[in-house]
């Protein structure tokens, strides 16, 4: 039997900040490196190298990965929009710009708030979580903003592409927490996605005519090193592990903390510049992601 909770404790609060702040810092490490690496290749040897640590993982945990036990279907319907998800990303950055793009992926949150309590009742949002749901994906849109001046029919197209990265990002939270994956172990759930990833990056880079290598300097290096480690290996299972015992919804919300995070650290890193805007879309979001998780009051 699993063990679920109808709302996030501290320790899953914990994780999800460090998780979306990791993911924010990894936009910055995929932005710095790929000069150096292209990012469908970036992606190839992250996801190959996270297959590895969690093979590693499970043989130490003594965790089954190829027990017969009735996910494969669900299984792979994850691996597939998993890997859709990051094929939309950089089909969609050679249309449009990252931070339009950035918008548009995450509407994720929607599709998994639409669409999952069909599925799972207890996962239905109430009024208020809803317009805590709108309120910080507002403030998403007021961190990048800048970016909407003006459209030509390239950066639409980019738009539309992104879209399907958030409705594909969504289905996949979907497709685990609705089907007998979400009677799955974590690790077992996320090595059908990585591994399904791991095997069609390779191909669409090849597709888009990246330059493969292995002679790359030390910085590169350590990005891809860090985006594997602990992108693609850690904080992905930890997300699994909240998919598993925590409501789906909930854990949602916490994502649009991702991109501001990036934004931190453009401040932080890359001396980019400190705005009002940024704060207030920070503010915002935090407020939204409170009442999200919002817990109903006990009726009297």
């Amino acid at each position: 039997m699993i063990e679920r909770k109808d709302h996030l404790d501290t320790r899953a609060i914990a994780l999800l900040i460090a998780c979306c702040a990791f993911w924010g810092l990894q936009q910055i490490l995929i932005k710095t490196t790929t000069a150096e690496v292209p990012p469908l290749w970036q992606a190839s040897i992250r996801m190959a190298g996270a297959v590895v640590l969690l093979w590693l993982w499970c043989a130490w945990r003594r965790v089954p990965l190829f027990e017969r036990d009735g996910t494969l279907p669900g299984g792979l319907l994850a691996g597939l929009l998993f890997a859709a998800e990051f094929v939309c990303i950089y089909i969609g950055l050679q249309h449009t710009s990252a931070s339009r793009l950035t918008v548009f992926l995450y509407t994720a949150p929607f599709v998994v708030s639409l669409l999952l309590p069909r599925f799972v009742p207890a996962e239905r949002l109430r009024g208020v979580q809803w317009i805590g749901l709108a309120i910080a994906f507002a403030g998403v849109v007021l961190a990048f903003s800048e970016s909407f001046g003006h459209s030509s029919s390239r950066q639409l197209l980019g738009d539309v592409i992104a879209l399907g990265g958030g409705l594909a990002w969504g289905l996949t939270t979907l497709a685990i927490r609705a089907t007998r994956l979400a009677t799955a172990s974590a690790e077992k759930t996320l090595f059908y996605q990585i591994t399904v990833t791991a095997l069609v990056s390779p191909l669409l880079s090849l597709l888009l005519g990246e330059q493969w290598g292995w002679s790359y300097s030390g910085y590169a290096w350590f990005s891809i090193a860090l985006q594997t480690t602990i992108g693609a290996f850690a904080s992905y299972l930890a997300w699994m592990w909240m998919l598993r015992h925590y409501p789906a919804t909930h854990i949602s919300s916490y994502t649009f903390l991702a991109p501001v995070f990036a934004l931190v650290f453009g401040v932080v890193l890359l001396s980019e510049p400190l705005t009002l805007r940024l704060a207030l879309a920070l503010a915002g979001v935090a407020f939204g992601i409170v009442l999200v998780n919002r817990r109903a009051s006990p009726k009297a």
